[in-house]
């Protein structure tokens, strides 16, 4: 479809979930593609975020449930250990893996791969830079896809980068070795799930969080819960709290936290900033050729994810709207039909399922209940626990709990969130069941198989109605 004044109908930079996502889509339209990508493929979530972190989660949780296969009748003899060589090892094939898989889709669909880091010169034209050699492409659209990168969030007196001690999750991702003691500031996504990895590969950790309950952008309940449980994996878990200054010591740092009225002094060898991304848009030029930026990234016109700029689209991250893999994902598709179809739809955020990978696994969609009571609803509540329930008592899994928040007027299913094992796996029900404006009844009415971990769902929403079956 490209004419002589254009190398491609489309040129995507970034390579991340949202970007590769995009180009192998317009390719599959029928587009010439160019992917234009300064590292390396995958991006963020693949290299350094998702998908290692996942694989550190998943070595942790084989030791633990080997610590404990004495409860499920299996002899080990010795001394269960972590090898964290070879933990790191295997992340990091699984990342080169997966990493080539990209490589491959992008040859299978014909998508030019470009290294390098692109500046624009004019709306069709950009200049990429790899290794102070510079090329010249153009392209009658583009979509920016160039993600976010993590920020060191100023604390008083903590100075320094890995070698110092002061790490992030790009470094915890890439440690060789395990600190004796550690604490993580911030208490989302990011920091719990470090806690749990470094906790239980030996390191002594401390969670400090300023709110209230950790993972503050999910229900207050799953919060509360995920808090007792990485105590009793050994965290010290410190909400409503900050971290006020550091002094360098020997060794390491000495962390001044305050929690309400108490402050205490905390020496580590680590400290893991768990908090704070940044648009990756520094250096493009995207202000001169009009493209308007805000405080936390580029700006789309609306949920079709045009910029101020008409052939230009934005996704993902750089945006700084939803920062999840498959936000980015689902914008580039819709990005792209609408560039390539002449089309206007929008992104869809009324189901975004949010994921959190500890173990207990944390996973929630739609709203929270004090979300749906602020927004004016009249509130049912339906809960269910794993605790009574058949599979999770067969695999030895039964902490947590399904909280299922109802419209009591119509019957609509507002939000379905969940703490256990396997929840991330479980949590789409929820996504179909609010994206099909589904009422109790008919979720009530959906058979659910037995035995599943899935049941204590249905349970939920048999609680909501008042007809709870296996409820004491």
């Amino acid at each position: 479809m490209a004419n002589e004044n254009f190398d491609a109908d489309l040129i995507v930079i970034g390579a991340g979930p949202g970007g590769y996502v995009a180009a192998i889509r317009a390719a599959q339209l029928g587009a010439k593609v160019i992917c234009v990508e300064k590292e390396y493929l995958g991006g963020t979530c693949l290299n350094w975020g998702c998908i290692p972190s996942k694989a550190m989660i998943a070595s942790v949780e084989r030791m633990q449930d080997a610590k404990h296969g004495a409860d499920l009748g299996v002899v080990i003899d010795g001394t269960i250990s972590m090898d964290f060589k070879k933990m790191m090892e295997r992340k990091e094939k699984i990342v080169q893996t997966q990493r080539g898989g990209v490589g491959y889709l992008f040859k299978k669909n014909k998508i030019e791969h470009v290294e390098g880091f692109a500046k624009f010169v004019d709306a069709h034209t950009i200049e990429v830079e790899k290794d102070g050699n510079k090329k010249t492409l153009r392209a009658k659209n583009f979509v920016l896809a160039m993600g976010s990168s993590v920020i060191h969030i100023p604390v008083p007196g903590l100075d320094g980068r890995r070698a110092e001690g002061v790490w992030t999750s790009d470094d915890a991702v890439t440690a060789d070795h395990v600190p004796g003691r550690m604490l993580i500031l911030g208490g989302g996504a990011v920091g719990v799930e470090f806690s749990y990895v470094f906790s239980g590969v030996g390191s002594e950790v401390t969670l400090v969080e300023m709110m209230p309950t950790l993972i503050p952008m999910f229900d207050e309940e799953l919060g509360k819960e995920l808090g007792k449980q990485l105590g009793r994996n050994g965290v010290k878990v410190k909400t409503g709290a900050a971290l006020e200054k550091c002094e360098k010591v020997a060794g390491g740092w000495k962390c001044t936290v305050k929690t309400g009225n108490q402050v205490e002094e905390i020496e580590v060898d680590v400290v893991l900033l768990g908090v704070g991304r940044k648009a990756n848009t520094d250096g493009m030029n995207l202000e001169g050729i009009g493209v308007k930026l805000h405080r936390r990234g580029v700006e789309v016109i609306d949920d079709t994810l045009q910029t101020h700029v008409p052939n230009i689209y934005a996704i993902g991250d750089v945006t700084g709207r939803i920062q999840l893999a498959h936000v980015a994902s689902h914008e580039g598709i819709i990005a792209v039909h609408n560039i390539l179809e002449g089309k206007a739809e929008k992104a869809q955020y009324k189901a975004v399922p949010n994921c959190v990978y500890t173990v207990p696994e944390v996973a929630s969609v739609g709203l929270t209940e004090e979300q749906a009571k602020t927004q004016g609803y009249d509130v049912k509540i339906g809960k269910a626990t794993f605790r009574p329930n058949g599979k999770a008592m067969a695999a030895g899994h039964q902490d947590g709990f399904v909280k299922v928040v109802v419209d009591a007027k119509y019957g609509e299913i507002l939000g379905l969130h969940m703490i256990g094992s396997h929840v991330t796996d479980m949590i789409h029900e929820g996504v179909a069941a609010l994206n099909l404006e589904a009422t109790l009844d008919s979720m009530i009415m959906s058979i659910h198989a037995h035995p599943t971990m899935a049941e204590v769902v249905l349970e939920a929403y048999e609680d909501a109605h008042g007809l709870a079956i296996h409820k004491a």
